[in-house]
């Protein structure tokens, strides 16, 4: 299972939204947090968006850990990558998507997050955790690639904030026989095996569809299908 996040991840107005996903999870489901995508922000930063993490999860009643991975080394650290596989969720925080992607890619903690959701876990990511989840990422700097968790797919994050000329933009960056997702803040989208389902607010998806916007609730997979 995958889920994309707008923003707002470990504050309070996510709590509603976590507990919906924890619910999907086994009893007593165990948490780990990778700070990865603010390995650039330095020693402080990676550790608060760490200990945030933590520190929201167990506020919700539930076994949670931190993963310190910030860069290719510790992305391929045997004991780090155990750490990972041993979870029943993993949270991907914020930051800089190009570099979560490149510390990530073809790594041990990589295969240990697709064992996660190969056995029924589930991948969480917010912001730039969730840009990469796509085939690709679109930002204001360009595109790069993404995982393709989501075949076919753009995320915008933080879509609620985001002005409309500049979502245009990133909308045309994505370029034509793709889904382009915009998912505001306090939001997840969620796909469960092919089955998708809102928890939050709202998402607006560009498809071969059209624009739909769609709230809480269960989103038809046909409303995904690319241009």
């Amino acid at each position: 299972m995958f889920a994309i996040v707008g923003s707002g991840e470990y504050l309070e107005p996510m709590s509603a939204v976590d507990r919906e996903l924890l619910a999907s999870l086994p009893t007593d489901p165990r948490v780990v947090c990778v700070p990865a995508a603010a390995g650039t922000e330095g020693d402080a930063m990676i550790d608060r968006w760490l200990q945030r993490g933590v520190d929201h999860f167990r506020a919700l009643g539930v076994d949670a850990d931190g993963a310190r991975v910030w860069n290719a080394e510790s992305a391929n650290d045997p004991e780090l990558a155990a750490k990972v596989a041993a979870a029943d969720l993993v949270y991907l925080s914020g930051g800089k998507p190009s570099y979560l992607y490149s510390v990530l890619e073809s790594s041990l903690v990589w295969e240990s997050i697709l064992q996660v959701t190969n056995r029924g876990g589930l991948l969480v990511g917010c912001s730039a955790g969730a840009m990469i989840q796509g085939e690709l990422f679109v930002g204001r700097t360009g595109r790069g690639d993404g995982f393709g968790l989501w075949p076919s797919v753009a995320v915008i994050p933080h879509f609620d904030e985001i002005p409309s000329p500049v979502a245009a933009a990133m909308r045309k960056a994505a370029g034509k026989g793709r889904t382009v997702i915009g998912v505001n803040g306090n939001t997840a989208f969620v796909n469960a095996n092919g089955s998708y389902r809102v928890v939050g607010d709202e998402i607006t998806i560009w498809s071969g569809a059209g624009k739909n916007t769609f709230g809480p609730g269960d989103v038809p997979a046909e409303m995904l299908r690319p241009d």
